[in-house]
């Protein structure tokens, strides 16, 4: 009853292709149910031959986002660890869960763009994991005060992560928007896991 509506049909003039691929389409259209919990998405293909619908809707969020990219993965705690915190001009939002795979998945995402390149935002969540199960492993004794410290791919390893912060103004670097740049993101997001992970 309420709401908008939005039709695009891509003119043969401009696009190599106008053929849309059901697979891309469902694959961002569920990233974005799941990075904005209680959305509902329902996307039907009515093409001839090819009819099918899906419902997109979580409202674990990226809680249900990490469990979904962990099904296949044995995970090391059954619980996802997830906190949200905001202030007046951002927000951060995370979800991680450690499986027994050698290899780590840490997805970042800005305004709900995927910055495949990565960024000031999971700078900031990195070093700020590394550091804290560093100095948890010294005051526990699990790490020798003469010893290395554990280095960020140690600490990562098997990892599954997403970081997802909503800023008011986005500084992407280059034109696919692919990195982003925003420095005070860094710190944000750097003292939010540091006290979350801390408890």
């Amino acid at each position: 009853k309420t709401g908008s509506k939005t039709t695009f049909w891509p003119d043969p003039e401009i696009f190599e292709t106008t053929v849309f691929d059901f697979n891309t389409l469902q694959n961002r259209l569920r990233e974005m149910a799941f990075l904005n919990k209680g959305i509902k998405i329902t996307f039907k293909d009515e093409r001839e031959g090819q009819k099918k619908s899906e419902t997109y809707h979580y409202e674990g969020g990226l809680k249900e986002y990490a469990a979904f990219l962990n099904r296949n993965k044995d995970a090391l705690h059954k619980d996802v660890i997830y906190f949200e915190v905001a202030k007046e001009t951002c927000e951060v939002e995370v979800a991680m869960q450690y499986t027994d795979s050698y290899s780590e998945n840490i997805l970042g995402y800005a305004n709900n763009i995927n910055t495949t390149d990565g960024g000031t935002h999971l700078v900031g969540f990195k070093s700020a994991l590394t550091r804290v199960i560093n100095d948890y492993g010294k005051r526990s004794k699990l790490l020798k005060e003469n010893e290395d410290p554990l280095s960020g791919d140690d600490v990562r390893e098997g990892l599954t992560a997403i970081i997802s912060v909503k800023l008011a103004e986005p500084q992407f670097e280059g034109q696919t928007k692919a990195k982003l740049g925003n420095s005070e993101i860094r710190g944000f997001v750097d003292n939010a896991t540091s006290q979350y992970l801390m408890e």
